[in-house]
């Protein structure tokens, strides 16, 4: 094999793996190309999702104050019922002194 046959036949090979690296390249970026659609449904989704994480911010925000309410009025219900207790303990004490008292004298 010459020289010149040699130099022909390595530029023949180059040039066959760069054909082959080219198109095998192609193929990769055709096949894994992103369609304009599919960036839509992404953006889409993306709204959708953020549209969502306001929701249920707004939701947890909205069930953080009724809890305060709900303990706040649950609060207020239980000391009225302690005083209620004591007010009915104390009409109890009086009654039975008044009792004590009516028979005593009777």
């Amino acid at each position: 094999m010459s020289r010149t046959e040699f130099i022909l036949t390595t530029a023949i090979i180059l040039f066959v793996a760069f054909a082959m690296g080219w198109f095998a390249n192609w193929l990769v970026h055709r096949f894994t190309r992103v369609r304009q659609s599919d960036v839509a449904d992404l953006d889409r989704m993306s709204q959708e999702l953020h549209e969502a994480e306001e929701t249920r911010d707004q939701a947890i925000t909205y069930l953080q104050q009724r809890e305060a309410e709900l303990t706040n009025q649950l609060s207020q219900t239980e000391a009225e019922l302690r005083a209620a207790m004591d007010g009915l303990r104390e009409a109890r004490h009086e009654t039975e002194e008044l009792r004590s008292q009516l028979r005593g004298m009777g």
